[in-house]
């Protein structure tokens, strides 16, 4: 094995610095939405009609079902191209990662909700709310602090899966180290800076996430 090669990853770094953002903004982005997409998926699967909660169970059957880089795939040239005219990898590898994470963040929301006792609900009744402000002012604030935990876990793992967004073309962290194995035919300096990149990157959100709770449980 040739020596490792440190010059080469110095001259990467801005490649790979452009990389960190990408990474960082599809991670960001897609927990935002997949929040969103989460929160009213997992409403939908509580509904007591079975057959209007059946169309959000199947969401999450499929998404949670399914490879992660099959569905960058088939959005990527698929339906991106059919709403936009042409493939874009930004907003598909975003679309992907909220869509597939959205299903997991349904099911933990919907475990949270469900972890709250009833005895909340039936006590806002008594005090003349509707069930609509009941979720929303009684609910949902005792349902986050349960679902923190597992939400900057579902945070982390996009992260990591960001990186399959490689694979269109996306040009986040995984992207430049297959960029620098192709241009300098090494193996060990660009993927063995992706991963310590990925590592610092989820040890960090890691600690902060952590912090958070502990913040969250000294006020409790």
């Amino acid at each position: 094995m040739t020596s490792f090669n440190f010059q080469l990853i110095i001259d990467y770094l801005p490649y790979f610095f452009k990389g960190i953002i990408y990474t960082i903004g599809f991670s960001i982005a897609s927990i935002a939405l997949g929040t969103v997409f989460g929160l009213l998926i997992a409403l939908g699967k509580m509904l007591p009609n079975k057959f209007l909660a059946a169309p959000f169970k199947g969401y999450v059957g499929l998404f949670r079902g399914t490879p992660l880089l099959v569905q960058i795939l088939v959005i990527n040239f698929g339906v991106v191209p059919l709403v936009l005219g042409k493939s874009n990898s930004i907003v598909a590898g975003i679309l992907a990662l909220s869509l597939n994470s959205s299903a997991y963040i349904a099911e933990i929301f919907r475990s949270g909700i469900q972890a709250v006792s009833e005895g909340q609900g039936e006590a806002a009744a008594t005090l003349g709310l509707s069930p609509n402000q009941t979720m929303l002012h009684i609910i949902l604030p005792q349902a986050v602090k349960i679902i923190l935990p597992p939400l900057g876990n579902e945070f982390i793992s996009l992260i990591k899966d960001s990186s399959l967004a490689s694979v269109i073309s996306a040009p986040e962290v995984t992207y430049w180290a297959q960029a620098m194995n192709a241009q300098y035919y090494r193996v060990w300096e660009p993927y063995l800076t992706s991963g310590l990149i990925y590592l610092i990157l989820t040890l960090s959100i890691s600690s902060i996430l952590h912090s958070v709770e502990r913040r969250l449980a000294v006020n409790d």
